[in-house]
């Protein structure tokens, strides 16, 4: 039940929870394509496990996508058929392409924190949406944004190392 006993009696704003509802709906979505994308552009020796993360984050998105979609039909309404920005800098250097992960997440996971300030005390159903402890990203985002800002930080290691003239020199990053 969307509108249960509520100690404040203030009614559920419907329109501004749909709209954030959507706002997420798109956002997923995006990142869907996002990191499906992103999946097949990764080339290079370690490969494997980055296009594994990448296909799991797509995976977990199309899930978010679903449950804010389901939501919206809840409500009786119809979900948004946008999918939120899609930035194509053709840059697919694994930096870059978690450094435009970590801003995606970071833009959807603004829109998370929302939810939980329109539905509290006025829906529990919205507010057990809102809480993370039962999704694939505890928080949603939470943990992507961890992952990419640790790689993004970490030492660069390149692919492939330029030829040494001699076996004491050392490559270092530029």
């Amino acid at each position: 039940m969307l509108n249960q006993s509520v100690p404040n009696n203030q009614p559920l704003d419907k329109t501004q929870v749909l709209a954030a509802l959507n706002k997420i709906l798109e956002l997923e979505l995006g990142g869907v394509v996002r990191y499906t994308h992103y999946a097949l552009m990764v080339y290079g020796y370690n490969r494997i496990p980055i296009i594994a993360w990448l296909r799991e984050q797509a995976e977990c998105g199309l899930r978010h996508a679903n449950e804010a979609g389901e939501l919206i039909t809840h409500l009786g309404e119809h979900p948004s058929l946008l999918i939120g920005p899609l930035l194509e800098t053709h840059q697919h250097d694994i930096g870059d392409i978690l450094r435009e992960s970590l801003e995606h997440e970071r833009q959807a996971l603004h829109h998370y924190h929302e939810l939980p300030h329109l539905a509290r005390d006025r829906s529990v159903l919205l507010e057990k949406y809102a809480r993370p402890t039962w999704r694939c990203s505890i928080p949603p985002g939470n943990r992507n944004i961890s992952r990419c800002r640790k790689t993004c930080s970490a030492a660069p290691i390149p692919a492939c190392k330029p030829a040494m003239s001699t076996p004491n020199s050392r490559w270092s990053p530029p």
